[in-house]
């Protein structure tokens, strides 16, 4: 899933079958040493798969496992830099609306995650976390009794079929696509002409795809196996939105609540402010708790004052998180310098790589590709991240999250010279027509997207290349380099998996079926290889489709090249003294927004 700054990822994946599945996401570490060892960093990561299940009925009731030493009222002060990029659920898929999503959305499943790491899948709205029979194939979910919106209106299984619906809709362009494609069949790859009037028009997937029985059941039919469905339903993709109030593409500005929080009132861009839902029952819900009044977001504030703020603990900031930034490179020292601002930060790896995507339909010249992949400085970007608190170097597409990661996998020695290989870069260039070296960058209008130009203007320009950076608003970042007429020759973007298969990195960023308009393929890889790969691994058991899967990622670092690797992200979050409950989230990578409430 795509990060915001540096793209959420849900945390799980098929070791072998439904019901045995291995997380790999970041641990809760809220005093550890992590950042200042690389490779026990990567070590840890690649180490936090713990057995993962899918909860009965009994482990899906609410209401949620107390927080020790939680407290209710006030309200918590929530700071980010850029606006969010969505609020609608269908079209969330970055990390920034994802941990809003959690306040405000409830869907058929959710990831619970205890004090000591351990993650399983619950029914959210449903009872349990699904059943399944024909081999896998079919999924039955059953809802629970007293759900309802924050209108008062009962969730029926006919809202869960207009959920499905209407992410096949033309206006649906930036949210997950496993569902859709899935229910789609052997037609994947046009899965949206299987209901491109989203169910708004009156006519509605066949009762063989899905079924809806009564008002308590939802049944899910596949033409394949899909044992990871119960994660996938957990995705903020798919939260539950009511068909009676679903005003289409302005929902995006006023989406209808089904968590314990409701929207008082949100400026695009300035603020969102949340109060309690009274319609949410907490005996339903084994996940979230109710312990603030309320949250109010404030966009406009760069990292480096939320991070003075936070230091300073001064006022409202001693109630202030970060919602998805961290704290900034300069005042790294200064926090962890000091015990007591120290011991208010969470830590951890991420799952996301950052690259350097090129598009292929402007950049068709891969000396030029290959010179920029030897040339770039991830040395610089990782300094403007906050050093070994931010990154680490990546050499390839998979992160040390990631089953199947390579840790020695370097194809262009980014390893061995994470500063850049100024003369390996100019000698590929050496050749080429001066018309094919001026490059056109897109960043994102922030403090690190600032940073990141730098760097890489600094890099590229030494290797013999001319640079020209465009700005882009920073909360519309994605779906303007999304957009498959952009004008960019390469952008920054970071993707992580959406459970720890390497099926959900390589299939929604480099598959050729998916290149359209808000897809996550950025680089607009079309190599009708890459699409063969992609298609074996899909029916392959777990142990073989790793095969594939590293297979591919060879394939398209060696042969294709649709971006430079550039840095392994991690977290390192601030927050006030009287927050608590806070801890890093092996879900979302992010602080726990699930738990949190002030002290007094």
């Amino acid at each position: 899933m795509k990060s915001f700054t540096s793209r959420r990822a849900q945390a799980i994946v098929v070791a072998i079958a439904a019901g045995s599945l291995a997380l790999t996401g970041c641990s809760e570490n809220t005093g550890s040493k992590s950042g200042t060892d690389s490779k026990k960093d990567q070590k840890n990561a690649s180490a936090q798969s713990k057995a993962v299940t899918y909860a009965d009925a009994a482990g899906s009731t609410g209401p949620a496992k107390e927080v020790p030493g939680a407290k209710s009222g006030g309200t918590i002060q929530v700071y980010q830099e850029a606006g969010l990029s969505h609020l609608d659920p269908g079209q969330i898929y970055v990390s920034d609306a994802g941990q809003v999503a959690n306040l405000l959305f409830r869907r058929l499943t959710q990831f619970q995650e205890d004090d000591k790491g351990n993650v399983s899948v619950v029914g959210d709205l449903a009872t349990d976390s699904g059943q399944s029979s024909d081999g896998g194939k079919t999924w039955t979910f059953k809802l629970k009794d007293g759900i309802k919106d924050a209108n008062g209106n009962a969730i029926t299984s006919k809202d869960v079929r207009h959920t499905v619906e209407r992410q096949f809709a033309k206006f649906i362009f930036d949210g997950p696509p496993y569902l859709q494609t899935w229910l789609a069949g052997a037609k994947y790859d046009q899965y949206r002409k299987l209901l491109p009037g989203g169910g708004f028009d009156g006519k509605h997937l066949p009762a063989s795809v899905l079924d809806t029985p009564d008002d308590k059941t939802v049944i899910f039919h596949f033409d394949q196996a899909r044992p990871d469905l119960p994660q996938t339903m957990a995705m903020a993709g798919y939260a539950i939105v009511p068909e009676k109030t679903d005003t289409k593409e302005k929902y995006d500005k006023a989406p209808v609540a089904t968590g314990p929080y409701k929207i008082q009132s949100y400026k695009v861009g300035k603020s969102l402010v949340l109060t309690k839902n009274t319609n949410w029952d907490p005996k339903t819900d084994a996940v979230r708790h109710q312990y603030p009044a309320g949250f109010n977001f404030q966009f406009g504030i760069t990292e480096s004052t939320q991070t003075k703020r936070l230091i300073a603990d001064k006022g409202d900031d001693r109630n202030a998180i970060q919602l998805t930034g961290g704290v900034e490179s300069t005042q790294i020292q200064d926090v962890i310098g000091s015990p007591e601002v120290s011991k208010r930060t969470v830590k951890g790896y991420q799952p996301y790589v950052m690259q350097l995507a090129f598009n292929l339909d402007r950049m068709k010249n891969k000396k030029v590709r290959e010179a920029i992949t030897y040339a770039v400085n991830s040395k610089s970007l990782i300094a403007g991240e906050g050093g070994a608190y931010g990154g680490d170097v990546a050499p390839n597409y998979f992160a040390p999250t990631l089953p199947g990661y390579e840790a020695t996998y370097d194809p262009y020695g980014r390893l061995k010279t994470p500063q850049g290989n100024i003369t390996k870069a100019k000698e590929l260039l050496k050749d080429v027509p001066a018309a094919e070296k001026k490059v056109v960058f897109a960043y994102g209008n922030s403090e690190n997207g600032q940073k990141r130009k730098v760097a890489i203007e600094d890099a590229l320009t030494k290797a013999g290349l001319d640079v020209v950076s465009k700005e882009v608003d920073n909360a519309s970042y994605y779906e303007q380099i999304g957009k498959l007429d952009n004008p960019y020759d390469m952008y920054i973007s970071g993707w992580g998996q959406d459970w720890p298969s390497a099926g959900t990195v390589i299939t929604p960023v480099y598959d050729p079926a998916q290149v359209a308009d808000g897809s996550p393929n950025y680089s607009h890889v079309k190599d009708p290889k890459v699409g063969e790969l992609i298609k074996k691994a899909l029916t392959q058991e777990p142990t073989e489709a790793a095969k594939t899967w590293k297979e591919a990622q060879h394939y398209l670092m060696e042969t294709v090249l649709p971006g430079a690797p550039l840095w392994y992200t991690k977290q390192f979050q601030l927050s006030g003294s009287n927050v608590g409950g806070g801890r890093y989230g092996s879900v979302s990578s992010l602080i726990d927004i699930n738990r949190l409430y002030l002290k007094s």
